[in-house]
């Protein structure tokens, strides 16, 4: 039976976790494991995927126990907040992906099946998109630049351009409303 969480010792199973004790992984897994499974249900909304994410938040929790400090927090709540992001995490990445059937597929594809048109078509839209990302102030369109051709996270941008983080967010948000005005 597992302790309640007045009893039970976070920052023990984190320490003997970081000493490579897999029996503390197990021991966190049977005290919190289905409390954590519906922080991440709550979060991603699917069970399959709240599984997947909380089988990923304990292996970062075994390969991170080391940095957990106890004079910044609690374990329990370094533990939580794992899986939370974990979740924010999936859930992000889940919102880059479309799902799409055979049949949805097939149409595409026979739709694009005109290589020259679609080829025109591409430098047309893209004759566009330099024009549009030409009337940007260098800022917005140093961010864009950084964020959708290099790949840079809003921490990276702003080291970058030595800008503060919320400055790259706003010219991020400012730029692309006004590509897709300019684009419509």
């Amino acid at each position: 039976m597992p302790n309640t969480p007045e009893l039970f010792d976070y920052n023990a199973v984190l320490a003997a976790c970081a000493q490579g004790d897999q029996q503390a992984l197990h021991r966190l897994y049977q005290q919190d494991g289905r409390h954590l499974l519906g922080v991440a249900l709550r979060i991603v909304r699917r069970r399959d995927v709240a599984e997947d994410v909380l089988h990923d938040a304990f292996v970062s929790i075994w390969h991170k126990a080391a940095s957990f400090d106890a004079a910044r927090g609690a374990g329990r709540g370094w533990i939580y907040s794992v899986v939370r992001h974990q979740a924010l995490n999936a859930l992000r990445g889940s919102e880059r992906e479309v799902q799409a059937d055979a049949d949805t597929l097939d149409a595409l594809q026979e739709a694009h099946a005109d290589p020259v048109m679609e080829q025109f078509e591409l430098q047309a839209s893209m004759g566009r998109l330099q024009d549009c990302l030409e009337h940007l102030d260098s800022a917005k369109r140093n961010s864009i630049v950084c964020a959708y051709v290099d790949g840079c996270s809003h921490s990276e941008i702003a080291a970058r351009l030595n800008a503060p983080l919320g400055s790259v967010k706003a010219w991020l948000k400012r730029g692309l409303a006004a590509l897709r005005e300019c684009m419509g």
